[in-house]
């Protein structure tokens, strides 16, 4: 049976990034934080529906939670029957996705653009809800190309909410889906941090987060006097030891973990496990390498995983290896 997901759960989250905030990298940062809610990357309803073996999409373990599915999809069906299966499996959420600005997403009306259609958004929330009893959640823009950041966000999350949609994490800048690259639609385009503000302050009953450019928890905690969540991104993954405070600061909780070496050392069970379940070295431990980042020895414990975790056979001993590179009197 899916826990329900605690009032303040989603107080901090890392953002679903694709290739990255995969099940490996989750069950790394849940020795960095046990509170923040994690996302998948964004799994689209073909790919559940039609892709085989399923598990490919959807595995995860449970140390992993709390837990949320972004999916990408546009038709109203599939997206509720996705939800159904992604509550079978034991998520704790299921977030659509309405921000991706790849223009091979588009193609196939998923993410960004779907911001020129708030009926269609409507629909789809209406029917995953209907279908679930977790949470249908939304994370969107504040707008694409040349649309109004004021008048058409505005429509947009009226037309959500009317539909029954509660929750929203808005990334704080347009996507522009006409002259910008992916990559360059993370940075190019300014943030309007007040925008997301105006809004929360204009819809008091809606929950409204925050996303786009945080990257310390400083930040996190004075957008948290304004909003009521926060989703760090890249940040979180280039430098996860930002992790490793956010149940103290954000949580009033107990961190997991006083050091790196601390966390480092309780992945280990968790890659014996996955090693011993036929995964690769390398796509396990690739999502370790910023741990060490500023502490002596960090960078050889980065190359040392860089230069022979790929290789046939790699075991955990290259990981020791790795870690043995480490000053430990400096790693915390």
């Amino acid at each position: 049976m899916t826990a329900h997901l605690a009032n303040d759960a989603r107080r901090f989250s890392v953002a679903p990034m694709m290739e990255r905030t995969t099940r490996d990298f989750r069950a790394f940062s849940r020795t960095l934080t046990r509170r923040a809610l994690l996302y998948t990357e964004m799994v689209t309803t073909g790919a559940i529906l039609y892709g085989s073996p399923r598990e490919r999409f959807l595995g995860h373990d449970a140390v992993e939670y709390p837990l949320a599915l972004q999916l990408g999809g546009s038709d109203a069906g599939a997206l509720a029957e996705c939800a159904a299966i992604a509550e079978a499996w034991g998520y704790n959420e299921v977030n659509l996705n309405v921000g991706c600005p790849s223009d091979r997403v588009q193609n196939n009306l998923i993410g960004a653009c779907l911001m020129a259609y708030p009926d269609k958004v409507a629909a789809a929330v209406k029917a995953m809800q209907a279908a679930v009893t977790i949470p249908v959640t939304v994370k969107c823009r504040i707008g694409i190309d040349d649309q109004d950041e004021d008048a058409d966000l505005e429509h947009f999350i009226t037309t959500v909410a009317e539909a029954g949609g509660e929750i929203f994490t808005v990334h704080a800048r347009k996507a522009w889906l006409e002259g910008l690259s992916p990559r360059q639609n993370r940075d190019v385009p300014p943030l309007n941090r007040a925008r997301v503000h105006r809004l929360k302050a204009r819809h008091p009953s809606l929950h409204i987060g925050i996303n786009g450019g945080l990257t310390s928890l400083d930040a996190c905690a004075d957008e948290l006097e304004r909003v009521d969540s926060v989703m760090m991104g890249r940040e979180a993954y280039q430098n996860p030891w930002q992790l490793a405070d956010v149940d103290r600061r954000l949580y009033g909780v107990p961190n997991p973990a006083d050091e790196r070496m601390q966390a480092a050392l309780a992945f280990r069970p968790y890659i014996a496990q996955r090693l011993a379940d036929g995964a690769k070295l390398n796509h396990i431990t690739r999502h370790t390498l910023g741990l060490f980042q500023g502490c002596p020895g960090g960078r050889q414990f980065r190359r040392h995983l860089a230069e022979n975790a790929h290789r046939d056979g790699a075991g955990l001993s290259v990981y020791d290896d790795a870690l043995g590179r480490v000053k430990t009197t400096a790693a915390a």
